[in-house]
C-alpha cells in the first residue's frame, strides 16, 4: 500500500514538473485593469514588450545631453548670430558620414523607374536632380565638375552638391519609405519574392510608409504575415499587418536639427555611448563648453593632429587654409583634397561623424533667424514647425496625392484657439517682428532673410577655418543651392536616452535595501 502511495506521488510530481517546464510563459497584464493584454477573450488590446530602438541604416546612436549652443571664438564677422546659451538635446541618431553621390543617384535611378509617365512626372524627376551648373564660375575652369562630378564613378563617395533644402527633404521621405519597406520584407509582412524591380512603372502605387499604416497601400502579403506564427494578432486573434506601435518599422529620416547638428558635431562624448560608465567615469563635467572644432586635441583649438608618430601634424578637415591654398604644396598636401573628399575622409569626432568640420557644408531643418538662440526652448529648440494633419477633405480615398505620399494640411487655427500650448499651426514666424520680440525682417528691402531661409552648418572645402568651427551658422534659400553645401540625415530616438544594450529603462533605478534592525 505504501509502495503504491509513493509511487502514485512520484507520478503526481513528475507531472507538475513536467506542467512547469512546458507552459507558455504567462501574458503580460494590465497594472490598470488587470487585464491580460494580447487576449481576444480581453478584446485583443495589443502591447509589444519594450524594447530599445533600433539603429537605422548609415546612422550613428548619439547620447544627449546639456551643452552651450552657439559661438566659442570671437565674432569676426560680427553677425552675432550665434549668441552662446545653454541648451538640452535629447538621444537622437545622425548619419555617419554626409550622403555621398552614390546615394543620391541611388535615389534617383528609383524616381526614374517608378514614373514612367514622362510628361506627367517630368517636373518631378527633372526637379529632384542635382544643380551641376553650381560649379561654374565666371573667372574659373570648372567645367569638368558640371559633366563628371555628380556621374564618374571616381566620385561615387564623394559629398552630393547641388541640392537644395527641398530635395534633400524629399530625400530623406524617400529613404523613409524603403528602409521600411525593406525591413518589412525582411521580417516576412511583406513579399520579399516582390523585387523593386518588378514594381517598377507602377507610377503613384508605390509603398510609402504613412499610406502603408493608414490602410491605403495594400502590399502583397509575406509569409508571416499569413502565418500563425505571426506574433501579431488582431482581436479576432488572427494575423494582422505590423502597426507603428509594434516596434518593427523605423521613425522617419529627417534633417537634423540645427541644435542637433552642433551638439554631435563636438562629440563631447569620452566613453563608449554603449557601455553604462562606472561610478568613476561619468560624464556630467566632461563638456568642454570651448572647444573650437569637431575633435578634442589637448585642449588646443589646432587644425592639425598632435598624435605622436606618422600622422602628427597632419590635417583634421578639409578647408581652405589660405587665400589661393586649397590643398597646399606638390609632395605634401596638407589636407589631400583640391575640393571636396570622400565622405569617410579624415578622423571621425567623438561620436564616430565624420567631416562636421569641412568638406561641404551641411543643411539643417531650422528656418534662420539671427536670435532664435534666444527666442527658442532650451529643450530640443528649433525654429520652423508647422504643424499639419493628415488630409481627409475629400474622404478616404483622396489620401494620396500624385506621387503616392499621403497629403498632408496645416491644422486650422479655429481649433487651436482654446489650446494654451500653441494656437497656431504656423510657427515659423512665432514672437517675429511682434511687439513680444521687436524684431522685423522685410525681405528684400531691408533684408534677404524670409521664411524660406534655412540654416546652412559647419564650414567647407573653400572656407576659411572660422567657418569650421560647429558653432557657427549661416544660410540660403530653401530651394537654392551651391557647390559647398550638402547634408546629412538625422532619425528620432525612443525611449531611454541611454541606449544600453537591453535595457529600456529611465532613471536611476535603486535596489530595494533591507533596513538594519
Amino acid at each position: 500500500m505504501q509502495l503504491r502511495l509513493g509511487i502514485r506521488n512520484f507520478i503526481l510530481i513528475t507531472a507538475t514538473i513536467g506542467g512547469l517546464y512546458s507552459c507558455k510563459p504567462a501574458k503580460e497584464k494590465s497594472t490598470a485593469t488587470g487585464m491580460t493584454y494580447n487576449d481576444k477573450q480581453y478584446g485583443g488590446f495589443s502591447v509589444a514588450k519594450p524594447k530599445d530602438t533600433k539603429v537605422a541604416p548609415g546612422l550613428v546612436f548619439v547620447q544627449g545631453g546639456t551643452f552651450t549652443m552657439g559661438a566659442t571664438e570671437e565674432d569676426i564677422m560680427s553677425d552675432w548670430n550665434n549668441i552662446p546659451r545653454r541648451v538640452t538635446v535629447n538621444s537622437f541618431f545622425i548619419d555617419k558620414t554626409e550622403v555621398a553621390n552614390v546615394h543620391y543617384r541611388e535615389y534617383l535611378y528609383w524616381l526614374e523607374h517608378m514614373f514612367t509617365d514622362t510628361p506627367k512626372y517630368n517636373n518631378l524627376l527633372v526637379g529632384a536632380r542635382p544643380d551641376s551648373l553650381v560649379w561654374r564660375k565666371n573667372l574659373s575652369y570648372n567645367e569638368p565638375y558640371v559633366e563628371y562630378y555628380f556621374r564618374h564613378p571616381s566620385y561615387n563617395y564623394y559629398p552630393v552638391v547641388g541640392v537644395s533644402w527641398k530635395q534633400a527633404f524629399d530625400f530623406c521621405m524617400w529613404r523613409t519609405d524603403r528602409v521600411n519597406e525593406y525591413e518589412l520584407k525582411k521580417s516576412g509582412y511583406i513579399d520579399n519574392k516582390q523585387s523593386a524591380k518588378s514594381q517598377f512603372g507602377q507610377n503613384d502605387n508605390n509603398f510609402n510608409t504613412k499610406s502603408y499604416l493608414l490602410g491605403e497601400y495594400q502590399a502583397k502579403a509575406g509569409k508571416l504575415s499569413k502565418s500563425t506564427s505571426n506574433p501579431l494578432k488582431d482581436e479576432n486573434g488572427k494575423p494582422r499587418n505590423p502597426r507603428f506601435e509594434d516596434g518593427i518599422m523605423f521613425a522617419d529620416y529627417r534633417l537634423p536639427t540645427e541644435a542637433e547638428w552642433e551638439y554631435a558635431a563636438y562629440g563631447y562624448i569620452t566613453e563608449n555611448p554603449q557601455r553604462k560608465p562606472s561610478k568613476n567615469e561619468r560624464g556630467e563635467e566632461n563638456i568642454q563648453n570651448k572647444q573650437v572644432y569637431a575633435w578634442r586635441n589637448d585642449g588646443f583649438s589646432s587644425l592639425r593632429s598632435t598624435d605622436e608618430g606618422g600622422y602628427q601634424g597632419a590635417f583634421l578637415a578639409n578647408f581652405k587654409r589660405g587665400n589661393g591654398d586649397y590643398m597646399g604644396v606638390a609632395g605634401g598636401l596638407n589636407d589631400n583634397a583640391a575640393i571636396t573628399a570622400e565622405v569617410t575622409s579624415f578622423r571621425p569626432n567623438g561620436y564616430g561623424l565624420y567631416n562636421m568640420c569641412g568638406n561641404v557644408s551641411e543643411w539643417v531643418a531650422d528656418v534662420y533667424r539671427p536670435l532664435t538662440s534666444i527666442e527658442a526652448d532650451d529643450f530640443n529648440p528649433i525654429r520652423g514647425n508647422v504643424f499639419k494633419k493628415v488630409d481627409v477633405s475629400a474622404g478616404i480615398g483622396s489620401l494620396r496625392d500624385s506621387v503616392g505620399r499621403i497629403k498632408w494640411v496645416n491644422e486650422s487655427d479655429s481649433s487651436l484657439k482654446d489650446r494654451r500650448n500653441y494656437q497656431k499651426a504656423y510657427a515659423i514666424d512665432y514672437a517675429d517682428g511682434d511687439s513680444t520680440s521687436g524684431v522685423s525682417y522685410g525681405y528684400g528691402v531691408t533684408t534677404l532673410i524670409s521664411d524660406k531661409s534655412r540654416v546652412v552648418k559647419g564650414g567647407s572645402w573653400n572656407d576659411m577655418p572660422y567657418w569650421l568651427s560647429p558653432g557657427t551658422r549661416r544660410y540660403m534659400e530653401e530651394d537654392q543651392s551651391s557647390s559647398t553645401i550638402g547634408f546629412r540625415c538625422a532619425m528620432t530616438h525612443y525611449g531611454s536616452p541611454e541606449n544600453l544594450k537591453g535595457s529600456t529603462k529611465t532613471g536611476n533605478i535603486f535596489p530595494d535595501r533591507k533596513a538594519r534592525r
